[in-house]
């Protein structure tokens, strides 16, 4: 080695030998690892189990779908017929299961009763509740070395320091849990993290009602997410609102009204359009959230603009509902390919770019897309989206399948990538009208779990909340 600073030195890499496999063998042997029990997570727990893979499912929160759980009170745009996977499918009505009607509208909790919470069931101990994934590596390996790497194990550490090994995992744990900020630069606000800012649509009309009525409230936010919190605070009385949004003009919010390809978008979008109109909702265009004050008052926040101009408002509660973006920091020691825009593999990311497209002109795809420089490491779902809000929940189904296939060795079935997706127009106006008159307008999540602006329902335009 050069004694010089500058000259050529000598470098010694560590030489060990290949760690010992787990008690079950090589890692082939070992089961594959599914993180979250969501639609997705379940999916892919399906496809392993038809192909007779052995696989363990790994959910955080204390019952399955624990994420939808949270919004259980909303109902998605898409119909059941679009929202079951085939390998789910076939395993329940193997087990004696009746699907619900396929052109009816489920809300969250619909979703979990009647579909995700009887799949999990059929597999048993497999799902594993309270199993919060803290960090992903190779056993034995960090992310610098390379000889042997692919032939070791994964290991996977919980948050209660429990380990375990895993010969692939399949990360669908999504990013509910991982909200944008109220900062319009992509950072937080000043102050935001020193006030209560509540998650996005939380149930106005149900448990959260004596949080909201009564009171100021403001929400930020141009999705459908917004769009569904507004509509539900307009049904209460005495509770002054205001809506907050970075663009010129809420056209983008309302859709297409009558003519909207999704007429359920449409007239979540028509009806927010009435309020506005009429007064009973505030709404502030260009409005760059930068610092959240609180004051004897309330919370003031203020919005500064890309030119330094100044506006406020004084709320009492305030919603965000901007978005989700994914947290790779559980695979920091796995060699992952980002996108540096989107957060999605490299692969990806030119395919679901929402400068370019929107969720309807997104092309199937599956395993050659989602690989990482990792082998046996692939997020699905939305998770895989990073902050792209074009996800489609049958988007995710084929992803699982095409990963599972892959697994097996099965190539021709994993890039045999396909997507059923009705066209453009098909709607059941009929349907949709009778099932507003029974439980209300429809309604979805953008950029989150269930962002599926399928064009497959009609709601009319009458009176009813966001979930009747």
């Amino acid at each position: 080695m050069s004694d010089s600073c500058c000259g050529t030195v000598a470098v010694e890499i560590e030489q060990f030998a290949a760690p010992q496999q787990a008690a079950s063998g090589q890692p082939g042997n070992l089961p594959v690892v599914v993180i979250g029990a969501g639609p997705v997570g379940l999916a892919a727990a399906a496809h392993l189990a038809e192909r007779g893979i052995d696989f363990r499912v790994l959910e955080a929160g204390d019952r399955v779908a624990a994420s939808v759980a949270q919004w259980g009170h909303v109902r998605v745009f898409s119909p059941w017929k679009y929202n079951i996977d085939a390998a789910a499918r076939r395993l329940l009505e193997a087990d004696g299961w009746s699907a619900p009607d396929p052109d009816w509208l489920p809300t969250g909790a619909e979703l979990i009763d009647d579909y995700l919470a009887p799949l999990a069931k059929l597999f048993g101990d497999k799902v594993r509740l309270g199993a919060k994934v803290s960090a992903i590596s190779r056993l034995g390996y960090d992310r610098v070395r390379t000889a042997g790497r692919d032939d070791a194990p994964f290991l996977i550490r919980l948050a209660d320091g429990t380990e375990l090994t895993a010969r692939a995992i399949i990360d669908a744990s999504g990013t509910y849990t991982s909200p944008n900020v109220l900062g319009a630069s992509g950072l937080p606000a000043h102050g935001e993290h020193e006030v209560v800012v509540d998650h996005a649509l939380p149930d106005v009309l149900g448990a959260d009602r004596d949080r909201y009525e009564g009171r100021r409230v403001l929400v930020v936010g141009a999705g459908h997410s917004a769009a569904t919190t507004l509509l539900a605070l307009a049904e209460l009385d005495d509770t002054p609102i205001t809506w907050a949004i970075r663009a010129g003009d809420a056209a983008r919010t309302y859709g297409g009204g009558a003519a909207d390809a999704l007429p359920a978008r449409g007239a979540l979008g028509t009806r927010l359009r009435a309020h506005v109109t009429s007064g009973r909702i505030r709404l502030l265009t260009g409005f760059f959230t930068h610092r959240l004050h609180p004051t004897g008052q309330g919370v003031e926040v203020v919005s500064r603009d890309p030119s330094g101009h100044e506006q406020s408002v004084t709320a009492d509660r305030i919603a965000a509902a901007t978005g989700y973006r994914p947290d790779h920091s559980i695979a920091a020691e796995l060699r992952l390919d980002l996108d540096p825009v989107l957060g999605s593999t490299r692969a990806l990311a030119p395919l679901i770019d929402p400068n370019q497209h929107s969720c309807g002109t997104v092309p199937a795809h599956g395993v050659d897309e989602l690989a990482h420089p990792e082998p046996g490491y692939y997020a699905v779902g939305v998770k895989s989206y990073g902050r792209a809000p074009t996800f489609l929940m049958a988007t995710g189904y084929e992803q699982v399948r095409s990963v599972v296939a892959a697994l097996v060795g099965d190539w021709e079935a994993a890039r045999d990538v396909q997507l059923d997706l009705p066209e453009t127009g098909v709607c059941s106006s009929n349907l949709a009208e009778a099932q507003e008159q029974r439980v209300g307008l429809a309604t979805g999540i953008s950029g989150g779990l269930l962002s599926a602006p399928l064009p497959l329902a009609t709601v009319s335009a009458g009176d009813g909340g966001c979930c009747g």
